[in-house]
């Protein structure tokens, strides 16, 4: 008889070994130590603001455009890559709850109907005698193997940490979206501002170049003034080109993303005289930006899914226990199938140890600690680009408040110019290609100061997309 003591004590090394798993249990890298993204902390930009705050999950509407926010819930609704990404993420989590199946016992059910025909020289097959009979077999196999040594289970972590990585793409996608449509927006709005004001440039040239043509008839400037005017108005011509031909792709760029053929009727566009520039910016810290940057978290995943892929493959090189057991009926009708003479079962047990495979598992287990290391040099990588990308943002703020700073103070100055060169000609002070010089100045600082501004909130909405996009202030 054995004692409950001895049964106890025998079954907890037991219960221990069932409990363990091989290969490394996964950490969480530790936060970064760092305090700040520049060697000097950067904290204004022009009259925007940075300081510690929660990044809004729908930042797009800080810029108080109802247009803008039209644009991005039509991306989010319609664009085709999100979609092809959600349909990912779908699949990577079937195929995770499906790799916890191998956790339980399977369990397969059979059954067959035959009409045979025996031969004499073999002998009756029936107990009857009968050489004709019909035969039905139902029966039911379950199987079930033990995870001694935690194979299974580091199989179904590193499906999980699959799929949780194919989440933080798909809402790094999600976010780079957002991003590309607003920038795409503003950029649109910009060129579409420059295409006006070059226009004019234009026109203006065309004009002089008429006046010029009536002063050569009246012998008042030579002809090689009027080659002069002539070339500029073909500058001005060429340097309208491009912007028309930039304007028609930032059209098609954006048609693109919001899920939209060129040819269809195009959404309402951005007016950037009544865009909002948020001057409260969030600064998040780095030990905060690691876990909420999407692409980190995902790179942080794969790091998690190489370490359970680790402990795969060693497992793969120790024992596997199997159990099987079967039971059933055979008979020559339906209703005798579970009759006491015409039942069968089976119970079996197997454990089988790999003895030479070649090299191969030894191998294997090699490339994956290689691919761990490869998965943790990967994720340093991205930890260091989430650094570098908020670093540029802050830099590119600064560098884009005194930039419009400029445009604007010379936009002024060129309207003031203009204003003057105006009054003198009412007052007969001065020319009209007076006056015309001044405004193609005025309209070429316009064009300035509108790349400028465009270009200033498009790196505002970049800073949002550096620190993560505020995915994990989204309502549940």
């Amino acid at each position: 008889m054995i004692r409950p003591a001895g049964s106890l004590a025998a079954l907890v090394p037991a219960m221990a070994l069932a409990a363990c798993a091989a290969g490394p249990d996964f950490h969480a890298p530790a936060p970064p130590a760092q305090q700040a993204y520049t060697p000097q902390p950067i904290t204004t930009a022009g009259e925007q603001r940075l300081s510690p705050a929660p990044v809004d999950a729908r930042w797009w509407t800080l810029f108080g455009s109802p247009e803008l926010n039209a644009l991005v819930d039509q991306a989010l609704a319609a664009n085709t890559d999100l979609a092809a990404t959600r349909a990912a993420l779908k699949a990577a989590r079937e195929s995770w709850l499906a790799s916890r199946g191998a956790l339980l016992p399977t369990v397969d059910a059979s059954a067959g109907t035959s009409r045979n025909k025996g031969t004499a020289y073999l002998a009756p097959a029936l107990s009857n005698n009968s050489f004709d009979y019909n035969l039905q077999t139902a029966q039911v196999t379950v199987g079930y193997t033990l995870d001694l040594f935690g194979g299974i289970r580091r199989q179904v972590e590193s499906a999980r940490a699959q799929y949780l990585a194919q989440r933080y793409q798909a809402e790094a996608a999600r976010i780079s979206l957002i991003t590309n449509v607003v920038a795409a927006a503003f950029q649109q709005a910009s060129l579409r501002d420059q295409v006006a004001a070059q226009a004019r440039v234009v026109a203006l040239a065309e004009q002089q170049a008429t006046i010029t043509r009536r002063q050569l008839a009246d012998g008042q400037i030579a002809g090689t003034d009027v080659m002069a005017q002539q070339a500029a108005l073909a500058q001005a011509r060429l340097a309208l080109s491009p912007l028309r031909k930039a304007l028609a792709q930032a059209d098609d760029q954006l048609a693109y993303l919001t899920g939209r053929s060129p040819a269809d009727p195009a959404l309402p566009g951005v007016d950037l005289a009544r865009v909002t520039l948020p001057h409260a910016l969030p600064l998040s810290l780095p030990a905060e930006l690691v876990r909420q940057r999407p692409d980190v978290r995902a790179a942080e995943e794969n790091l998690h899914a190489a370490s359970a892929q680790l402990g795969v493959a060693i497992a793969a090189r120790l024992p596997q226990i199997t159990l099987v057991a079967s039971g059933g009926g055979s008979a020559a009708n339906w209703a005798n199938l579970l009759g006491p003479a015409n039942t069968f079962w089976t119970l079996g047990a197997g454990i089988s140890q790999p003895v030479f495979a070649g090299g191969a598992l030894l191998h294997r287990q090699r490339g994956a600690q290689a691919q761990l290391d490869q998965a943790r040099a990967v994720y340093r990588s991205a930890v260091l680009t989430a650094f570098q990308n908020v670093a540029d943002t802050l830099h590119a703020l600064r560098e884009d408040a005194d930039a419009l700073a400029a445009a604007e103070a010379a936009r002024h100055s060129a309207e003031a110019s203009y204003a003057v060169a105006q009054r003198q000609h009412d007052m007969g002070e001065a020319s009209l290609v007076a006056v015309i010089i001044t405004e193609q100045a005025l309209h070429a600082a316009r064009q300035t100061a509108t790349q400028a501004q465009a270009q200033r909130l498009s790196d505002t909405a970049a800073l949002y997309q550096a620190l993560g996009g505020g995915w994990w202030n989204q309502p549940a």
